[in-house]
């Protein structure tokens, strides 16, 4: 398990950084050339209320499809090995997205607040209430499968 949190962390790292360096101070690609969906009841219950927009579509099944490399070489498909990518994968996006603050020089830790982060509507205990989600989801995933 540790391996997997290690190439989580330097992958979301990676993907931090590269993000920061496309999207600026403008977080959620607010100033990208991309298309966006505003607001649908269906983006209330599964995407936080965030809009839903080309360059994140595209960016989560970019990382989703990768994630599932180690099928082609040495592992056949299982339900066991499903839910572990699926948990790494949810871990990734909870750290890769933190980190696009803490490491971003127009955010740092001191605005990672719900008045400066527009994009993340629920907050609960200080965090956005997806990263308790998806993070708990991702640690239960990983360790337990």
């Amino acid at each position: 398990m540790i391996a997997i949190l290690g190439f989580v962390l330097a992958g979301a790292v990676l993907w931090a950084k590269m993000e920061i360096e496309i999207e600026g101070k403008d977080g959620w690609a607010a100033a990208l050339p991309t298309w966006r969906i505003e607001s649908h009841w269906l983006l209330d219950i599964f995407y936080g209320g965030r809009p839903l927009t080309g360059y994140h579509v595209w960016a989560f099944c970019f990382v989703f499809f990768f994630f599932h490399f180690p099928f082609f070489f040495n592992h056949g498909w299982t339900w066991q090995t499903e839910l572990r990518i699926v948990g790494a994968y949810d871990l990734f996006w909870v750290v890769e997205d933190f980190l696009w603050f803490v490491l971003n020089p127009h955010y740092g830790w001191a605005r990672f607040t719900r008045s400066e982060v527009w994009w993340h509507k629920r907050w609960f205990l200080g965090l956005p209430v997806d990263y308790w989600v998806l993070g708990g989801l991702g640690v239960a995933f990983v360790s337990y499968f």
